[in-house]
């Protein structure tokens, strides 16, 4: 049977995180509906020693809790049109989150397709970081939210490990620095891992 993750499951190094929640569940609870879904692509992000993150250059108003505690949902705005979503984690003070970028419909089907309308396929209805918070109903308003909470509206639980055999690294999509670092992760053969699209100085950053 999965369990709730733990704070103390979630605060340590984001890419030893990123690793852990590939395979986990994200739940999401609404008035109209549940929807469940399987990470399969994730992207991990530090503090002060990596030029991609928010936290990068110190802490504001809008990249606070990604300082902590772990275990918290970081919701950000990109392009003014799309929701992204982040499960925050190291110990507390220390920045770094894991941006989640792709997942498979679990549960809850039709009212993923409803908040999605555009997207043909069911394998891709979560396939992209704004997509992902699409289907769940995550919105700036779920920023700050306390995954490790029983009776949180959104939750994260373990699921079935994911042999090492089964999963690839590479890049950071659409990065506009630390372009090589190979801090995505994604498990191989699922029809949802997002395309690649490799970043640069003239890309807009999309990022945890």
């Amino acid at each position: 049977m999965s369990h709730q993750l733990t704070r103390a499951e979630l605060a340590h190094d984001p890419l030893r995180v990123a690793r852990r929640l590939l395979g986990c569940e994200l739940r999401s609870s609404h008035p109209e509906g549940d929807v469940r879904v399987r990470l399969v692509e994730v992207e991990a992000y530090r503090g002060g020693d990596d030029p991609a993150s928010h936290c990068y250059r110190g802490k504001t108003q809008r990249n606070a809790v990604m300082f902590g505690p772990a275990g918290h949902l970081y919701v950000y705005f990109v392009y003014g049109m799309h929701f992204c979503i982040n499960v925050v984690c190291t110990e507390d003070g220390e920045p770094g989150a894991v941006l989640l970028r792709a997942a498979e419909v679990l549960d809850g089907t039709e009212l993923a397709r409803s908040r999605r309308p555009a997207v043909r396929k069911d394998a891709q209805l979560a396939s992209g970081p704004a997509r992902l918070a699409g289907v769940l109903g995550i919105t700036r308003e779920h920023n700050g939210i306390d995954l490790t909470d029983p009776d949180s509206p959104i939750r994260l639980l373990d699921g079935p490990a994911v042999d090492e055999d089964d999963v690839r690294t590479g890049p950071r999509v659409g990065v506009a620095t630390a372009v090589d670092l190979p801090w995505r992760s994604w498990i191989d053969g699922s029809p949802a891992v997002s395309p690649y699209r490799r970043g640069g100085r003239r890309r807009i950053r999309d990022q945890g």
